[in-house]
């Protein structure tokens, strides 16, 4: 793992749910094209399209921006899901939580990455970023918003890996960011020795989605209840990366 030495897969976290409830050539015109007159712009001399995958990777926040938290991929196979696909939701309208408190990505990504900020204890910080193309993102945030309203009675997540059964969701205020479109902010619960609290902050700039999931497994660990908090230096630091 890239993590510190503490670190913790959310998978292993999520499965102890599992057992409570039972259950990522140059071209040269030559001297024709000198003395011909011609378009400007030929197909071979156009812009590359944007790779898509490379804007978002430049676009994540760096240990250099954020001193107190190591910035690095997640360890394979450390998601209880790895695609959409791979997570099933006992009550549909519950998807959106799903995937942004298992970072993944929301609606129908153009293409996604995700990094993990931890600052050597127990608590980690997924980031995941996601690009779309026009009106997408609008209509993912709005996937999650109709979500968080659906599901305040709790709904269980599954995959072939773990079963992760939530006891309740309760909207909350996001952090405040002028720049970004749209934002929402949530707190999911689940019972395990007491309920341990995770949280996201989700936020549109445009046509980019940031989705932070906020996870402290000292909780599950110790044996008493826990609650994550999104860390606010982190979110201002990947926030104005992306404003």
């Amino acid at each position: 793992m890239k993590r510190a030495a503490l670190a913790l897969p959310l998978l292993s976290v999520l499965s102890l749910t599992t057992l409570t409830a039972c259950g990522g050539g140059d071209g040269d015109g030559g001297s024709d094209a000198k003395t011909t007159a011609g378009p400007k712009t030929t197909a071979s001399q156009a812009k590359p399209a944007v790779d898509p995958v490379k804007e978002l990777t430049k676009r994540f926040v760096t240990k250099a921006e954020v001193a107190d938290y190591n910035v690095d991929e997640p360890a394979k196979g450390d998601a209880m899901a790895e695609t959409q696909e791979d997570m099933r939701v006992d009550k549909p309208a519950c998807a959106p939580l799903a995937y942004a408190t298992n970072y993944l990505p929301l609606g129908d990504p153009e293409a996604s990455m995700v990094r993990l900020a931890s600052d050597g204890t127990l608590a980690y910080n997924y980031i995941t970023l996601a690009t779309y193309t026009e009106g997408k993102a609008e209509a993912a945030m709005k996937g999650l918003a109709e979500a968080v309203s659906s599901c305040t009675a709790g709904y269980t997540a599954k995959s072939d890996k773990a079963s992760t059964p939530y006891t309740s969701v309760k909207k909350e205020t996001p952090f405040p960011d002028t720049a970004a479109d749209e934002s929402i902010a949530t707190a999911s619960a689940v019972s395990y020795k007491g309920t341990q609290t995770m949280r996201t902050q989700t936020f549109r700039f445009g046509d980019t989605i940031v989705n932070y999931f906020s996870i402290d497994t000292s909780g599950f660990m110790q044996g008493r209840s826990g609650s994550a908090k999104v860390p606010a230096d982190l979110v201002k630091a990947q926030n104005k990366k992306l404003s």
